[in-house]
């Protein structure tokens, strides 16, 4: 089984992949002043033609740290928010028709907080909670894992195990 060291989140590493913005303590202009600051425009979500976001919530349990399913949306972006628990996601650039480039993967570690905006076909899955249970706020077009979700699960010897 291969494996993937995690990464420490910043900004130019993870260009590839998409944006990232620290929603607990932001570091960017901001209007207003104590008591009422307003961070504005601090990240940009690709809905492709949809006119409606929507937002859910995936709840992950602590589970062994080994990327054996992954996916994909074509025509969309995807926001995630971890909000009380750091997480680990993986990461892969988007390919032509679905070519899995398990050579490409990586793996983050995102705080609690940090907004992640993943770029239409950027290969990912459900976090991973680093401890614990870990919920997480995912911002999708309305159906989209029922719509535009490509789901590919690994077999066992293509499976990546994660090293913190």
């Amino acid at each position: 089984m291969r494996t993937v060291n995690v990464e420490p989140l910043d900004q130019a590493s993870f260009l590839p992949f998409g944006l990232i913005a620290n929603q607990i303590n932001p570091n960017t202009e901001k209007i207003g002043a104590d008591p009422i600051e307003f961070y504005r425009d601090m990240a940009q979500l690709d809905l492709g033609t949809a006119s409606k976001a929507s937002f859910s919530t995936c709840r992950v349990e602590q589970r062994e740290f080994v990327i054996d399913v992954t996916e994909y949306h074509s025509s969309t972006g995807e926001a995630v928010l971890p909000l009380d628990a750091d997480v680990l996601i993986h990461v892969a650039p988007a390919t032509p028709n679905g070519l899995l480039p398990l050579e490409r993967f990586r793996v983050f570690r995102i705080p609690k907080g940090t907004l992640v905006i993943l770029r239409p076909g950027v290969w990912h899955h459900a976090p991973f909670s680093v401890h614990g249970v870990a919920n997480v706020l995912i911002v999708l077009p309305e159906r989209t894992y029922a719509n535009d979700c490509t789901v590919v699960e690994l077999p066992v010897s293509d499976q990546i195990r994660i090293v913190i």
